[in-house]
């Protein structure tokens, strides 16, 4: 269940999730959460997640991502893979 903040996160960044019905936002999944913020979010959206959901299970979603196949990994661009990778190896663990 998505706490409240979580989920007003989500509406105030719908836009970034134009390819899901708008009544439907709130129950993405984690992994498309962080995918698209890390993706598409910018500075300050990706540090209000990482302060809501928490700095580690982001790093462990973005990595549980990129290690499940080529196909999930190619969601993330290869300079998005790299600066989060330094970021999560020197903030999360």
């Amino acid at each position: 269940m998505r706490s409240p903040e979580l989920k007003e996160f989500i509406l105030k960044h719908s836009d970034l999730f134009w390819y899901t019905p708008q009544d439907k936002k709130v129950e993405i999944s984690d992994s498309a959460l962080v995918e698209t913020i890390l993706n598409y979010g910018d500075k300050d959206a990706f540090i209000e997640l990482s302060k809501l959901m928490g700095l580690k299970k982001v790093a462990k979603i973005f990595y549980k991502t990129i290690n499940k196949s080529d196909r999930t990994k190619g969601n993330y661009s290869e300079l998005c893979i790299h600066f989060f990778d330094q970021v999560f190896n020197k903030y999360a663990h």
